[in-house]
Formats: C-alpha cells, structure tokens, sequence
C-alpha cells in the first residue's frame, strides 16, 4: 500500500470515529468564529476541559466579542482569568485582541501563516484556527495529537530537539485529509484526550489501533520520547497581610515574572526580612499556617504573617507601592490562586 493510500485510511478512520464517538458538545465547537475558537485553544493550553468550561463562558459573558476585549483594561483581564493559571496567556490573550484591532480592523486574519505573526499564538494553535474556521488544509501539533502520532508512527525521535519536533509536523502534513480537515484536526485532539492518555491509553477501542506501531510493540506509554527533564527549584517568601478595620494592602505585583501584573500581598524573601520591617510598628501581629503552592518550574512555600494595624494609624514607611482595598473589591481584582484562597476564607469567616 503506498503511503498516499495509508494516509488516507488512517485519516478516514480517524474522521469516521470522530463523527460516531468523538466530542461535540463542546461549547466551543460547532462555531466557525475565530475569536471563540481562539480563546478555547488558548484556554486549554497545560489546562483540563472541566476547569475550561466555566471559565469560558463567563469570559465571553464579559468579552463577547475581540473588540470587547482589546477596549478592556489588562486588570479586567487578569482577573477574569484569576485561578486559571499561566497567565502570560491571558496577557498574551489581551495583547493579540489589540493587535487583530489595531492591524486586521477587529477580524482574524484566514491563513495560519497570518495568524502566528499574532502575538501568543503558536503555530499548532494558529492552525487550529485556520483549520476550524477557514478549511485550512495545515496540521496541528499540540500536546494531545504529539502523543497520538508519536504512537502511531513509532516516532523514536526526542521530540526536545527542534529538528524532531519539525520531523513530527512533516509527519503530520503528510497525514492531513484531502477534505474535513476540521473533523479530522479535532478527531486527533478528541484521540489523546479520550483514548490515547499519557497512562494507560486504552488501546483496545481506538480506531486506528491496528495501525499503531506503539501498540503492536506493547509499549505506548514509551511514546513520546522526549529526554529533557524541568528542574524543579525550591523557594520559601514571607507575605504580609495588612489589615486595618476591614481593608487590606495589596501591591500590584512586576510586569515580567511569577504571577506577573496580578495583585497580591507584599512579599519579602524570608520571615526575618518581614519581621525587620514590623519591629516598632503597632498593632498585633500573627504568623499563619504556610501555604504551599506548586507551578510549573517551582515548589513554593508562602509563610503569612496577619498584621492588623489600629484604627486611625498612619500607614507604615517602608512598605511596597500599593492600595487599600476592601474585600470585595480586592477579590475582583487578578489575583493568584492560593491568595485568592486566602483571602476568600477570611473573608467568609469575617476576618
């Protein structure tokens, strides 16, 4: 058999499933809109579908459409996206709504090749687009369809070196479908989020089973192969929580770094550093439990020292740039999530 006609049968297998078993109640599916399609690919980047879906639509509630978004501050943004995590994306989000505003007159350009000059958008996400929205005849290669084809083909490349990854989206070219390039583009994501899991994949209902190398060889979770390994670091910060009657100080965290342009409490790399700057203040102080907190790159202890200042005192020197903010106020503003937790359970209990 020629690897025209392969292709051709591992893509109408793909399709065929796709149509009798895949996903289709989506709220992000049967819609042509880029500026939808754009947000959910985005959104589901390192992210599971079940967190997604609420999110999604209470941001299209308050962004329905790009022009809604790029009028809006980045603040509105952060914290609308506040708990979902990696927020360059939502930054990003901001910076590409103003782009397709200010260079494409509010409409998504129709190619991928347009699309991923767009800032935050990835080629695989790019195509994503164009395949969804315009027909594009273009592959894409995100973390689901890499561990689909990866078994399928038996790629033993280590997909951490460049030329492997580019070898694995010339793989993926060659398998695209003449027609329903958007039924298959979604068949394949709809494989390795059902199917085809990083564990135990569940070989004996995928379609294209008997064409997979991974499995003839009773090994897919070997697959894909991919060498290099995140170095994960500790770090340990103090965080002042400054109360006074019922507002709290919160600072606006750098542009650039963890948890960048969101607001949060104070931070000082030890309790010593932290406990220098209160000596001599008034009030009571309290440390609190640790919180611990995992991303990507970094376990991070955060050890929470609860100061709560008399009425009528001044606001102490040294402390960082920020604002008073009441409650309500402080958890509508962008905040990371074990901040957010924290001031939410206090704030339930009337602290």
């Amino acid at each position: 058999m020629s690897r025209a006609a392969a292709s051709a049968g591992f893509a109408g297998q793909v399709i065929a499933w796709q149509k009798r078993e895949g996903r289709h109640g989506l709220p992000w599916q049967g819609t042509r809109d880029p500026y939808r399609v754009w947000l959910s690919e985005v959104m589901l980047q390192q992210t599971q579908v079940s967190t997604v879906l609420d999110y999604y639509g209470r941001f299209l509630a308050r962004f329905p459409d790009v022009q809604a978004l790029a009028a809006a501050p980045l603040d509105d943004v952060l914290a609308l996206w506040s708990g979902l995590g990696y927020y360059s994306r939502a930054r990003n989000l901001h910076r590409c709504a103003q782009a397709v505003v200010e260079r494409h007159g509010g409409h998504f350009p129709g190619s991928a090749a347009q699309l991923e000059t767009l800032p935050g958008i990835g080629r695989s996400t790019a195509a994503a687009i164009a395949a969804f929205c315009f027909g594009e005849r273009v592959a894409i290669l995100d973390g689901n369809v890499k561990r689909v084809l990866s078994r399928v083909l038996g790629f033993e490349d280590d997909l951490a070196r460049a030329p492997a990854v580019q070898a694995l989206w010339d793989e993926a070219t060659a398998l695209l479908p003449a027609r329903e390039v958007d039924v298959y583009t979604q068949g394949l994501m709809d494989l390795g989020a059902t199917l085809c899991t990083q564990r135990k994949p569940a070989c004996l209902h995928c379609p294209v089973a008997e064409a997979c190398v991974a499995r003839r060889e009773g090994a897919p979770e070997r697959y894909p192969v991919k060498s290099r390994t995140l170095k994960r670091s500790r770090r340990t910060s103090a965080l002042l929580w400054l109360r006074q009657g019922s507002r709290w100080w919160l600072v606006q965290r750098p542009a650039t770094g963890v948890w960048a342009s969101l607001w949060s409490l104070p931070e000082f790399d030890n309790a010593e550093a932290l406990q220098a700057l209160v000596a001599g203040w008034r009030g009571d102080g309290e440390w609190l439990d640790p919180v611990q907190h995992a991303l990507t790159h970094l376990d991070w202890t955060l050890q929470p020292l609860a100061w709560t200042l008399p009425a009528r005192v001044a606001r102490p020197t040294g402390l960082p740039e920020g604002r008073w903010c009441e409650p309500a106020e402080a958890l509508a503003l962008g905040l990371p999530a074990p901040i957010r937790k924290l001031l939410a359970g206090a704030d339930r209990q009337g602290a």
